[in-house]
């Protein structure tokens, strides 16, 4: 009996001590959820204050806009309709002038440079294609009135004359960024069909063929597939003038293969790739397959 009493009282001894653990981690549980509760209670506080003051200040500023725009309003109203604010020439041409400096301290880092000259200024204009630096053209200055070019290294097909008429005179910014974009552009389709034909000219079974403007490349190339040899013949059209990739691809097949499903897979890949990668891009990922092939036959 004694010990059977030991053992009862041993086991209430333990279930007391359970529940107690129990009660324990209960209230600990509660304590976290209070804190989490009141965290998130202090967050969206938080958050109400800001927004609330968010909003004090837009409408502040809504109702300054508005009174400028009545002050506005009621100057303009005021004027002689008939009065016209004339700058004279050496004001003009000043003004021109600082605009000239703003935009070469803008776009310093973009591509164009400048340095005085005698006669007004002389604009360096820098292309580049995935970090490599390319070519760089000039466009000499005059400051007068009208704006002159007076020199410039600029490619016959670009078209200079028809981007000065459009901006030259009215806003040099829009002149400079959009002579930059078509010098740019054209760097960078030369820059991609010249490393075509030196570092991946093992593809090419034939030689390149291109315009001046490298706006429009025809080729054929020889893609290793498995144990199978695909020709293809390719034509890529560049119509927009500002952009290094094509605008339209044309991928056929010289051989009597072209009716195979695997072929058309194959030429719908290829057209998809030359739309959305560098020419160079594309066959030294050509490459990439081929070396993969290679290990796999020899394992």
């Amino acid at each position: 009996m004694d010990s059977a009493n030991t053992l009862c009282l041993g086991g209430e001894c333990k279930g007391g001590v359970l529940a107690h653990l129990e009660r324990l981690e209960a209230q600990m549980n509660r304590s976290s959820r209070r804190s989490e509760e009141l965290t998130v209670h202090t967050k969206e506080s938080s958050l109400r204050t800001k927004i609330h003051e968010l909003r004090r200040q837009r409408d502040k500023l809504r109702a300054e806009v508005k009174q400028r725009r009545a002050t506005i309003k009621v100057s303009s109203a005021n004027e002689d309709p008939n009065r016209t604010v004339e700058l004279s020439e050496p004001e003009d041409l000043a003004r021109q002038w600082g605009n000239v400096k703003s935009i070469l301290r803008a776009y310093r880092f973009t591509g164009l440079s400048g340095k005085l000259t005698s006669h007004g200024v002389c604009v360096c204009i820098s292309t580049a294609f995935e970090g490599n630096l390319l070519d760089s053209y000039f466009v000499d200055f005059v400051i007068e009135k009208p704006l002159r070019i007076h020199h410039h290294s600029i490619p016959v097909f670009i078209p200079l004359e028809k981007i000065a008429t459009a901006y030259l005179q009215t806003d040099i910014q829009r002149f400079l960024f959009s002579l930059w974009e078509y010098l740019n552009a054209y760097s960078g389709r030369k820059y991609q069909m010249d490393l075509l034909e030196t570092d991946f000219s093992a593809f090419l079974t034939g030689p390149l063929q291109r315009n001046a403007l490298c706006n429009l490349l025809s080729f054929t190339y020889e893609v290793d597939q498995g144990r199978q040899t695909f020709s293809f013949s390719a034509t890529l059209q560049y119509e927009n003038l500002t952009a290094a990739l094509p605008t339209d691809v044309t991928v056929t097949c010289p051989g009597a293969e072209a009716s195979t499903t695997c072929w058309e897979e194959h030429k719908a890949a290829h057209e998809i790739l030359f739309q959305t990668k560098p020419l160079h891009q594309v066959f030294a990922s050509f490459s990439k397959q081929v070396e993969m092939l290679d290990l796999s036959l020899v394992s």
